[in-house]
């Protein structure tokens, strides 16, 4: 009997608990687990240039469906701030027989900063600095997913109009190479 893999998406702001929860969900599902925050640092150092990100969230994302599609589950650890991606690889999965858990964290304005400091000044070598003006400024562009997300009972959402398909929209959200 075959084990259907399964795509974890974390989901959430910065410092919230999300790379802590997919470091947990390697261990105990035998997941290979994608952080972009780790292949941009160790391409980038200390820059975190944006045009790099999209670009290392697709390359990610190939290699998570392969894995996927090889019966390896996967936690996707990014902070999928908006429904359109999570719908997007909801159905990429889907597509290549994956199951889906979405794990979606959250904290007060307060306790995210004095994580964000924490992880600062103990492993700066692992994070950017963030005013409290970047972070309001995330926070207003988040989409917090619904708990029919969250449990998979909703439907993924068709592809937006100017997309035949969510394969498409993905191509262009996550570019292939960095223009």
């Amino acid at each position: 009997m075959t084990i259907q893999p399964t795509l974890f998406l974390t989901v959430g702001l910065p410092g919230t608990g999300k790379t802590t929860e997919a470091r947990r969900i390697e261990v105990e599902q035998d997941a290979l687990r994608l952080t972009k925050d780790e292949w941009i640092k160790a391409l980038y150092g200390l820059a975190n240039p944006s045009s790099a990100s999209d670009v290392i969230e697709g390359r990610l994302i190939a290699i998570a469906l392969r894995a996927l599609e090889l019966g390896v589950s996967v936690v996707l650890d990014f902070g999928l701030w908006g429904r359109d991606e999570r719908s997007a690889l909801r159905q990429a999965a889907a597509d290549v027989g994956a199951r889906v858990e979405m794990r979606y964290f959250t904290l007060t304005a307060e306790e995210q900063r004095r994580r964000l400091d924490r992880r600062s000044a103990e492993a700066a070598d692992t994070t950017w600095s963030m005013t409290d003006d970047e972070l309001a400024a995330y926070a207003a562009t988040f989409t917090i997913p619904t708990p029919g997300e969250l449990d998979g009972s909703e439907p993924v959402d068709t592809a937006p109009a100017d997309y035949a398909t969510w394969d498409e929209w993905r191509r262009e959200r996550w570019p292939p190479s960095v223009s």
